[in-house]
């Protein structure tokens, strides 16, 4: 399979916000990158001028005159990004990330996150860096900037972070008669971090939780009510349902659960819209909104 090692002008615009014009005069003007040429006269860029226009990008979004970074020594700008990520963070992580992604580094995305987590929780790391990260790479993927091995890359290598920090803030006892939650994606939807990150909050917050992870028949669930009668479902819809209307899809559940009380069934993601209507569902419009309810429903 191919992978992308070599970026056009447009990879580069994609990826790091700066127009293909403004690349163009930065390397007539400053010299600030040297692209190999094709017979057509076609940029080709390698990772490394990728890189360094990252770093360059984010020095000149601080505020640095782009005449003063293309002055610079690759080692002088490195260290100048260090000291100014301490003012942004997040860019500076996410950049690193992207870094990472291309590189396939393991040891370059650990070290990136034990620096944030020095500094922020994880919740605040999900939040403020993961999912615009995600985001991004989401849109990339589909316009074919990256592919689906880079995706498939960062995306295990954040649910990898989210079950050690499900594992370390696992409360030592869970609350007295909480209720459970069945947390599950249904069939043929695959895109499990949401679902992940939301069971890692319901841990925390000391609620039990089944997880039965993605691409779950929703017939299957009617088998949690011999189990246990004090259950709330839990779904996060990226993609799916794909052909059917989601009130169509709800109805489903609903009767399958055969729940007689109010918003047990609770859902997220990008697929739920505000044109669902139910008193039987709850839905939660974002993780800030995910937080509040279950801190009320921890409090009841």
């Amino acid at each position: 399979m191919y992978i992308k090692s070599t970026f056009s002008i447009k990879d580069l615009e994609n990826l790091t916000g700066v127009k293909a014009h403004t690349i163009r005069i930065w390397e007539k003007r400053y010299n600030l990158l040297s692209p190999e040429r094709t017979k057509t006269n076609i940029r080709n860029y390698d990772l490394e001028s990728f890189k360094k226009l990252l770093n360059v990008t984010f020095l000149y979004n601080q505020g640095y005159k782009i005449s003063k970074i293309a002055k610079l020594q690759p080692d002088e700008i490195s260290k100048l990004v260090k000291e100014s990520s301490k003012i942004d963070s997040d860019t500076y992580a996410i950049n690193s990330f992207k870094s990472s992604m291309f590189e396939f580094s393991n040891s370059l995305f650990s070290k990136t996150y034990d620096e944030l987590a020095a500094k922020k929780t994880f919740r605040q790391i999900f939040i403020s860096v993961f999912i615009p990260l995600l985001k991004e790479i989401g849109i990339l993927w589909q316009i074919g900037t990256i592919d689906p091995i880079h995706e498939s890359f960062i995306s295990e290598c954040i649910k990898q972070k989210i079950i050690v920090a499900a594992s370390q803030d696992q409360p030592k006892k869970e609350q007295k008669n909480a209720p459970i939650f069945a947390l599950f994606l249904p069939f043929k939807e695959m895109h499990d971090i949401g679902l992940m990150y939301a069971n890692y909050e319901l841990i925390k917050a000391g609620f039990k939780t089944i997880y039965l992870g993605s691409s779950i028949p929703v017939e299957n669930l009617v088998n949690l009510k011999n189990y246990q009668s004090n259950i709330y479902y839990l779904s996060y819809l990226t993609t799916q349902p794909e052909t059917t209307p989601i009130n169509n899809f709800l109805e489903k559940l609903i009767n399958i659960l055969d729940s007689k009380e109010q918003q047990r069934v609770w859902l997220m993601g990008p697929k739920v819209k505000n044109e669902i209507s139910t008193e039987k569902v709850r839905i939660v419009k974002g993780f800030e909104d995910f937080f509040s309810t279950i801190k009320t429903l921890k409090k009841s």
